[in-house]
Order: C-alpha cells, then structure tokens, then sequence
C-alpha cells in the first residue's frame, strides 16, 4: 500500500508540474483520499502528504485552479484527524501550507487570497458561536448582529459617516483600525449582555426564535437609522472604509524578497492578519474549554437542573458564554469592513446567521477543529464550486434557461448538506469526544 500511495502521490506530482489544471487536481484530490484511509505506517504517511502539499502547491501556483485549495485543506483536515502523525510533521506542514503554500497560490490567482480571508473570518465566527452553541447548548439564530454591530463600529468612525453627527476630523487614520478592533470587542459584549439578559431565562425553541427576532432587529435599525439623524446611511452602506496603512509590511514583504503590487499587498496583509486572529481565537478557545467556565459551560449544556443543583449560576454563565462568542464576531467584523472597504445591512441577514450555525453544526458543535473544517467547507462551497459549476453550464450549455444556474441555489444546496449530515453523520465532520460519545451511546 506504501509504494502504490508513493506511486500515485508521485504521478500526481509529474501532472502538476506537465499538465496543471482542474483534471489533475481531481486526480490529486483521488491520491489524498487514498493516502489519508489506506493502511499506512506513520512516516510513509507523513511523507506522501509532504509530496501532496507540494504538488497541490505547484498546481495552484502553475494553474491557478481551485481545486488545488480544497486539496490543501484536505491535507490540514488530515493533519489534525489521523492519528500517530508526528507532532512536528503536523506542525511543519501546517504552516508551510498556511504561510507559503496559499500565498504562493494567491500571486497566481488572487481570488484565492479572497477565498482565504473569507474563509479566516467564517472560521473565527464559527468558532465565537461554537462556543455559544456546542459548549454551553445555547440555540443562537441571531449571531450576524454582533458581527454587524463589529463592522458599524469601525465603519462610521473609519468613513466620513461620523460627520453627520459628530464634529471631528473623520475619517480617522487607518492605524486606529487596531484600537476599534479592542473597541469591538467591548461594544459587542455589551451588546451581547443586553440581548442575553433577556433571551437567556429561555431556553430550547424559546431561546431560537429570541435571539431570531433580536438579530433581525439589529439588522433592521442598521437599514433605518439614516434618519432623522444618518447614523448607518441605511441601505446604501457606508464607503469608503479607512484601511490601515501598510508600508512597513510591504518594507518588510521586500526584504523577505517577497514582490507586491497593489492588487497583491493589502490581500497578502488581510490574509495574515486573519490568520494571526484564528491562531488568538483557538488559543482563546482551548484556554476556556479547559478552565472551569468551560466545564459550567458543559454542563449547562448537558442538563441544566443538574447544573443548578450542582451551584452553577445559569444566567451569569450563560451571558458569559454569550458575551465571548460575540466578542469574537465583533473583531472580525471590523476587518471585514475594513478589507471590504464598504458595510451594508445585506450583509449581515438572518441566512448569515443560520450559515455560521451550519459551519458549526457541519464541523461539529464543541470541535474547534471541527468549526474550522465547517467554516472551510462551506465557504469554498458557496463562494467557489457553486459559481464555477455555474460558468461551465452556462459556457457549455448556453440553450439552458437561467433558471437552472446552479448558483441560484445555494440555499437549496446549503439544505441538502446539513439535511444528509443529520442522517449520516450528526455528530459532525470532526466531532467532540464527548458528543461522539453521546451519539456511539445513542
């Protein structure tokens, strides 16, 4: 199994080099699902998934296609899933995939750079209300408000908005991005402190449609407080949005020998600056699973009555959980609006919620792992292969009406997704011990 793992791995090598493209890399996706379940010894594992990160890493660079992205991201899902690869493999490869492979694929197709901030910034989120939801089991269908209070907190005070009712000099310079980004933080914890304090003396079904109609209500007066005084602008958004200034990383991309333009700089910067916030978030993450919060937190989630009897106060430890999880939508949002460059009410709809709970649900509720490989998945999905396949219909297929344009139905995609992973998998992609306990039990 070894040498016919080595012998695809390397023939995949060989097409990414004569042939890249999209055939190829389905090929090379074909040489990952073998390398990852056949029966291989660790270092003969270990050693086909450095030859997979090369090759995957030569056919973005040379192509520009895709699919080489989804082959990495198959390779860090393999990285943290199989077991008995060397800690050191792990983290190796991890980071040459993250810090080289991507950006080299992002100087050859910059949509790539995009597809990997969006997919950083679902990532944290995902994981803000992993905390929410799979620890301490509280049903949260409004958390794209904290996300949106996040970016309106940067974007009226990083924009000509704050005029219409403040004097000052704004916009203010783009270096204060980071002082908002700690503003966020506290904006979005109050915010959540004021949404939970009523919502979360409910629970179950209660809880869901509570914190459903407080969502929308934080959505709805971004969309009308343009009057009497403009506030948000209302539908038409806020642009354009203060960036922050960059010239010491381009001095220092420069020294690394690394050439940007001015398509490439701010994209590398966002991508990094993303990346620098997942690594604080996870580390956030497991820092409170393992302190006493998370273990209230668990076990509110398992039975609140024995969590009682047991001294856990429920509502400060809910709104704990609460105030965490927005705190981390609300940093994200301001890089969002910043890298956006413009902030609207669109962005931030009940379907933005309910799509950050899939990322959840799809990874696995209590897998920071898990909400990571959700957020991943779902976002190459919708922003990637449902608009792919829609130009390849549309060139192949031109008599086709547009109302079959496969990129119409996300939702309806979206749906069958998370509807087969209740039949087939409910545990999630990369399940907690605990729930996958629970679910083996059951």
């Amino acid at each position: 199994m070894s040498a016919l793992a080595f012998a695809l791995n390397l023939g995949y090598l060989a097409l990414a080099f004569l042939a890249p493209g999209a055939l190829s890399n389905l090929f090379g996706l074909g040489a990952l699902l073998y390398t990852a379940f056949a029966r291989l010894s660790p270092n003969a594992r270990a050693l086909n998934l450095a030859l997979l990160t090369l090759a995957f890493t030569l056919n973005l660079q040379r192509s520009g296609n895709t699919l080489g992205l989804i082959g990495l991201v198959g390779i860090l899902v393999a990285l943290t899933t199989l077991p008995k690869i060397p800690t050191w493999v792990r983290a190796l490869l991890g980071l040459a995939i993250l810090l080289l492979s991507v950006p080299i694929a992002g100087f050859a197709n910059t949509f790539i750079f995009e597809l990997g901030i969006q997919i950083g910034i679902y990532a944290a989120m995902a994981l803000g209300l992993n905390v929410v939801v799979g620890m301490a089991g509280l049903l949260d269908l409004g958390y794209a408000a904290f996300f949106a209070v996040g970016a309106y907190t940067w974007a009226i005070f990083g924009s000509e908005q704050a005029k219409n009712f403040l004097q000052g000099n704004f916009p203010l310079p783009g270096e204060y991005m980071y002082l908002f980004m700690g503003i966020a933080i506290v904006t979005t914890a109050i915010t959540g402190l004021l949404i939970g304090l009523p919502a979360l003396r409910l629970r179950g079904d209660y809880l869901a449609i509570v914190t459903l109609g407080l969502g929308e209500v934080v959505r709805i007066l971004a969309n009308n407080l343009d009057h009497p005084i403009n506030i948000t602008n209302g539908p038409q958004g806020i642009t354009p949005v203060q960036r922050p200034p960059i010239d010491g990383f381009r001095n220092l991309m420069a020294h690394l020998g690394v050439p940007l333009d001015r398509t490439t700089d701010y994209q590398l910067f966002f991508y990094l600056l993303v990346l620098l916030m997942i690594g604080l978030v996870v580390l956030v993450n497991v820092n409170l699973a393992n302190s006493r919060f998370g273990r209230a937190w668990v076990a509110i989630r398992e039975d609140e009555i024995a969590a009682r009897s047991m001294g856990i106060p429920l509502l400060p430890t809910k709104l704990l959980a609460f105030m965490t999880g927005a705190a981390f939508s609300g940093v994200m949002g301001v890089i969002f609006a910043a890298q956006r460059t413009f902030v609207s009410p669109e962005s931030f709809t009940l379907l933005a919620s309910i799509t950050i709970l899939g990322m959840v649900i799809l990874g696995g509720m209590g897998s920071i792992p898990g909400a990571i490989l959700g957020a991943a998945a779902l976002t190459i999905l919708n922003l990637d292969i449902l608009k792919t396949f829609s130009e390849f219909v549309r060139t192949s297929f031109p008599q086709l009406p547009s109302q079959v344009d496969p990129a119409k139905y996300e939702r309806l995609v979206f749906g069958l997704v998370l509807v087969l992973m209740m039949i087939f998998r409910p545990e999630g992609l990369i399940p907690e011990r605990r729930h996958r306990a629970e679910m083996e039990e059951a």
